[in-house]
């Protein structure tokens, strides 16, 4: 496998310099249908700027794998050779490294001549928003080739490089977003009993949220209401006419995110008798929660034994990978990446991440224990 090594490094370096955000990436399309050309394949376009490739085997039975290959709109300030040349956008996320491994995968597979299973390899767009999975399941890709099984991975500076977690179940997060505007009357700040100042009702909002997690949700629930911007006023000795603010909201099943939204708007409307103020919120629900399927989860867990792997623990992040568990069974892991000798500890997002390029055999050694399992399930 440490043959890859050279190629996947190319890919990853190649790609890391031409970030592109959902649904704009058209070089890196036409990258990567260069890239499995060459290999022999016949890539497919879907989604505008995704693509596939399907291959079949002596068996119907067929299993998908699936990368990530959007960026964000984020000015690298790392130094490197291979660093952004788009002014702007960068893949701090790792997107780069997800692509140049299922490539890696893909040009593995060309060495195996007598293939037991059919195999569709997804270079997805839009993960970042707004869900290009969501537009691949749409499509009826899974449908088409019916895939039995689909595999995934995120690259994951928190855990140390080289080593793989996940666990059964709820994942990651069911992702919201909230936007809400307090109107109520600006004044003096010398004369405040001739306003009716947004702050008060704002901070008792606020404040009134953190009843919902702790009582309205089950014990053996979880959740997260986060407001992580407001805006409100321009000069210090002014009350503001208004105030705006906005969140997000994590839960692990639709109907703990229904229960939440429902509970907020019953607080904002109860805020409006008490304070005589409007509340005007909007809530976007987005991606479902990443939910493991348990058969699938115990057949990882034999293939990857001689893995570093460590039981996952049930985070709030966010993945759009949500959409193609909702259609057939799935399995999402963590690769670690954090090497502190060289100093690749930057977390996601940010505009120093970087990692050594050699952690993804890891994930295309995993990808083929996986595919080379025979058990059905």
């Amino acid at each position: 496998m440490n043959f890859l090594l050279n190629s996947i490094t190319k890919y990853r370096r190649d790609l890391h310099q031409i970030p592109e955000v959902g649904f704009k990436e058209f070089k890196t399309q036409k990258y990567i249908i260069e890239a499995l050309t060459a290999m022999g394949y016949n890539p497919n376009i879907i989604c505008e700027t995704g693509v596939y490739v399907f291959i079949p085997g002596n068996s119907e039975y067929c299993k998908a794998f699936r990368a990530d290959i959007d960026a964000l709109s984020i000015q690298e300030e790392n130094t490197c050779e291979f660093s952004s040349k788009h002014s702007g956008f960068m893949h701090a996320c790792g997107h780069d490294g997800h692509t140049a491994a299922l490539l890696g995968f893909a040009q593995y597979l060309t060495t195996i001549k007598n293939k037991s299973i059919s195999t569709l390899l997804i270079f997805q767009p839009a993960e970042e928003g707004p869900g290009g999975a969501k537009f691949i399941c749409e499509a009826g890709l899974l449908e088409k080739y019916k895939v039995k099984e689909i595999y995934s991975f995120h690259l994951f500076p928190d855990l140390e490089e080289g080593t793989v977690s996940t666990k059964a179940g709820p994942f990651f997060a069911q992702a919201t977003e909230f936007d809400c505007k307090i109107i109520a009357k600006g004044g003096h700040g010398g004369m405040p009993h001739k306003t009716n100042d947004p702050l008060i009702p704002f901070t008792k909002i606020i404040d009134s949220y953190q009843t919902i997690i702790s009582r309205n949700l089950s014990p053996f629930s979880a959740g997260v209401i986060t407001v992580g911007q407001f805006n409100g006023g321009t000069v210090r000795n002014i009350i503001p006419n208004s105030v705006d603010f906005h969140g997000t909201i994590r839960a692990y099943s639709q109907e703990d995110t229904e229960n939440i939204i429902k509970r907020m708007k019953d607080i904002h409307r109860g805020t409006e008798l008490a304070f005589n103020i409007k509340v005007e919120d909007e809530f976007r629900i987005l991606y479902p929660a990443v939910i493991n399927d348990a058969k699938l989860y115990n057949k990882f867990l034999n293939v990857s034994n001689n893995f570093n792997f460590i039981e996952g623990e049930t985070l709030a992040l966010a993945e759009d990978f949500a959409f193609y568990g909702e259609k057939v069974p799935a399995v999402f892991f963590l690769l670690g990446t954090k090497n502190k000798k060289k100093n690749f500890v930057s977390p996601l997002h940010s505009s120093t991440f970087n990692f050594d390029e050699k952690v993804l055999l890891e994930g295309i050694k995993l990808f083929t224990k996986i595919w080379e399992d025979n058990n059905e399930i």
